[in-house]
């Protein structure tokens, strides 16, 4: 009976990545435009994580060391926190900014 269920499993896995890789390309090929806007946020997202890369710290404390982490893996936990916080920090402003231009319309 298990092995139904995952062979089950594996056949809705492979329909929906397939249906995820799919369907944005055909709509991709639709409305060229959306393409161009998806380039230009992916680019943003990469500009983020370089800064985030580079503004972020390569020291192995003890803890990491004990839980078998290396320096470039430290960098990159880093690199993701604070491209977190970046992005969060964005998301308040967004909101804040959102929130004011409809009080003042």
């Amino acid at each position: 009976m298990l092995d139904i269920g995952l062979y089950t499993l594996y056949a809705l896995l492979f329909v929906a990545v397939a249906a995820a890789i799919i369907f944005p390309l055909i709509n991709s090929i639709t409305n060229p435009s959306g393409l161009l806007r998806t380039g230009i946020v992916l680019g943003v997202v990469l500009v983020l994580f370089g800064i985030s890369y580079a503004l972020s710290g390569s020291e192995l404390p003890r803890s990491a060391v004990a839980a078998g982490l290396t320096e470039s893996s430290v960098k990159l936990i880093g690199a993701g926190l604070i491209m977190f916080y970046i992005v969060l920090i964005l998301a308040v402003l967004a909101l804040i900014y959102s929130e004011i231009s409809k009080a003042l319309k």
